[in-house]
């Protein structure tokens, strides 16, 4: 974006002699910047449901025949990064075991999040949690839980356990069959 303009200033400033031929350079080149942007902004463009803690709490007490995989992530975050595909294989192949995964962003930039969820194509359900008041909320989740991330809560109805550390995909499904069994 910042060469496109860059260009277009040279190419005004070189052209400034010849009006009608800058004009026109100058309308095709503004063109061209205006495709760029507006493919830029579809690229960028993810539907993700920002909620404060408050609205997100629900999702850690659904009362339901289904297993509930909640993991605590951001795109800042390598071992988060890491293990994401395993989360979203699990979606896939467990989905007939009445297994549902969501993913809870942690992430400060939803710019910048919505650009890696649209590259990655993540297909688990997804909210970003933005609430920045973590010490009221992290022991809600779990009283065990540092703050630290990856940090993963499996449950279902009476059933519960809290993970502070990345899975493999064998022990994320290790961890599942104990909850299917």
């Amino acid at each position: 974006m910042k060469k496109a303009l860059f260009i277009l200033f040279i190419m005004i400033f070189i052209s400034c002699k010849n009006e009608s031929k800058s004009t026109e350079i100058a309308q095709t080149t503004t063109k061209e910047t205006t495709t760029e942007l507006k493919s830029e902004i579809v690229e960028t463009t993810s539907d993700i449901p920002v909620l404060n803690f408050e609205q997100f709490e629900k999702y850690l007490q659904i009362e339901d025949d289904n297993i509930h995989v909640v993991n605590f992530w951001a795109t800042w975050c390598a071992p988060c990064v890491k293990e994401l595909p395993h989360f979203e294989a699990v979606n896939q192949e467990y989905k007939d075991k009445n297994v549902k995964v969501l993913l809870v962003s942690l992430d400060f930039n939803l710019k910048k999040l919505n650009s890696f969820l649209v590259k990655n194509e993540l297909k688990s359900e997804k909210v970003l949690l933005d609430d920045p008041d973590q010490n009221a909320w992290i022991s809600k989740v779990s009283k065990d839980w540092s703050g630290s991330i990856p940090a993963t809560v499996i449950y279902k109805k009476g059933k519960r356990k809290f993970y502070e550390h990345s899975f493999t995909k064998a022990e994320l499904e290790s961890e599942l069959r104990n909850f299917i069994n």
